[in-house]
């Protein structure tokens, strides 16, 4: 019987207080962005100024976790200075790894920072072995996360085929029904994309409106939901709008929902996952406890060999719905 691995639980802190729960809750790595357009979590209060991220490190050291920089949008044509110094720079403050997206920019680091460790954007959508060696070859990429469209069969069977490299997938937080990272729909509305800009429906181009009966949520001018009186009002991003087509309302493209893969760790484990990836930098220092608190739990009693704990993450699901995604995925 093959021996089960002990996965890294990779834990999202979008400001120095999240990053203190998260290592405080068990976070074996705390992953990070800094405060401009090079992370795909550019959003008004949230990251890191150089001296945060030096005093964040210095804490996630102490307490025996790593901290990952995210540096995942793509630079612009012909600008690539402000991508280049936040490489640098995650370099200079002993960051123990950067995620990157960006084939010139992988060869930038490895080219300049060889020491520097590189992980591979789920954003750069590499799901299959050939693709996944070409940057372990190429640049030197010592782990890739996965996007979120594979099953836990495919996981493993890519597992055994990369090695060396490492794995890190999703395992709680938001859905995208675009291709990883590659969503333009904000753009269309706001001008502004996860992948270019770093921001999915900015808060800038947010309106909530009272009208009769409920709110209204609106996103550049464009209605995308209604809600009832008391009713949860959600954040109106385009994919998981409400909108009428041929007389009926309905979700289009996606609903609220929450990936929740808690009990389905023995599963994910035993496929040879390197680390498990925790999404949510917008969200605050509760979310990050409870849900990192969780995971600690299930990962710890899998490799203890006990049953999984009961635990419920309800009321921090978007929409108060979970599913596991693609790794049950039944339809083929």
């Amino acid at each position: 019987m093959t021996e089960l691995v002990r996965p890294e639980l990779v834990c999202p802190a979008g400001t120095p207080a999240a990053l203190k729960s998260a290592v405080e809750a068990g976070a074996d790595c705390v992953y990070v962005g800094f405060r401009d357009e090079t992370n795909a979590r550019n959003f008004p209060g949230l990251n890191f100024s150089r001296k945060e991220l030096e005093e964040g490190i210095a804490l996630a050291h102490d307490h025996g976790a790593k901290v990952l920089v995210a540096i995942n949008t793509f630079p612009r044509a012909g600008r690539p200075d402000l991508w280049h110094q936040a490489v640098a720079d995650s370099a200079r403050l002993k960051a123990d790894a950067v995620i990157l997206a960006d084939i010139g920019l992988l060869a930038h680091a490895a080219h300049h920072h060889p020491d520097l460790r590189l992980h591979l954007s789920v954003q750069a959508a590499a799901s299959n072995p050939d693709s996944i060696r070409f940057y372990a070859e190429r640049f030197g990429v010592k782990r890739v996360v996965l996007p979120r469209v594979l099953t836990v069969q495919e996981i493993a069977t890519v597992n055994a085929a990369i090695a060396p490299v490492e794995t890190e997938v999703f395992v709680f937080g938001g859905l995208c029904v675009m291709a990883e990272g590659r969503c333009a729909l904000s753009s269309y509305a706001t001008g502004q994309s996860p992948n270019m800009n770093g921001v999915c429906s900015p808060a800038s181009h947010v309106r909530y409106e009272e009208r009769a009966g409920g709110i209204t949520s609106q996103l550049a001018g464009f209605t995308i939901n209604k809600f009832g009186e008391g009713e949860p009002a959600g954040y109106p991003t385009l994919c998981k709008g409400r909108f009428i087509a041929n007389g009926k309302t309905s979700y289009l493209f996606e609903e609220p929902t929450s990936l929740n893969t808690l009990a389905m760790l023995p599963e994910l484990i035993k496929a040879g996952i390197t680390a498990f990836k925790i999404e949510g930098r917008q969200r605050g220092r509760a979310y990050v406890a409870a849900v990192v608190q969780a995971f600690r739990q299930g990962v710890d009693a899998v490799m203890a060999g006990r049953p999984m704990p009961d635990i419920d993450l309800d009321r921090i699901t978007e929409g108060g719905r979970q599913t596991t995604g693609a790794y049950e995925r039944t339809w083929r």
